[in-house]
């Protein structure tokens, strides 16, 4: 007998890479909010990255409808100051550096893992993301396979 978890739950991440100019120094930065993204939460997501920058930040934007949402378009406004976003065109997955982490994560911290809830679930993708913080070379390697770096 074949049981599906979640009964049509789902686990969406918020992800953020600070990065150096030239990719070397690099911080990751992870929001599992759950029941779906929404607007708000982009909002506290940025306001949380505020507190963690040093310098402006650049983000590449995806064309997905929270990103276009009122509140998060005032939001990235407000933080112009040391915010500025590039906008991915509407489908680039080979242009944005979240994608190989989603794939390293299914690969390897999310293989054969049997999460009858999200909450282990949340908890196998935090592990997946300790590991590649670990390791500098999976990170540098996810900047390195967009080519912008």
């Amino acid at each position: 007998m074949l049981r599906e978890p979640f009964n049509g739950q789902r686990l969406s991440t918020l992800t953020a890479v600070l990065t150096s100019p030239d990719g070397r120094r690099r911080r990751g930065f992870l929001a599992v909010p759950w029941g779906g993204i929404r607007g708000p939460h982009s909002v506290r997501f940025l306001r949380a990255l505020s507190r963690q920058r040093r310098k402006p930040v650049l983000s590449l934007g995806d064309r997905l409808p929270v990103p276009r949402r009122r509140c998060v378009q005032q939001a990235l406004h407000t933080h112009a100051s040391w915010l500025h976003t590039e906008w991915l065109p509407a489908y680039a997955p080979e242009l944005h550096p979240m994608e190989p982490f989603g794939d390293q994560l299914g690969n390897t911290a999310l293989a054969n893992t049997h999460a009858d809830n999200l909450y282990r679930l949340c908890q196998s993708v935090r592990r997946g993301l300790r590991r590649v913080r670990r390791r500098p070379s999976i990170g540098r390697g996810f900047l390195c396979y967009t080519g912008l770096f």
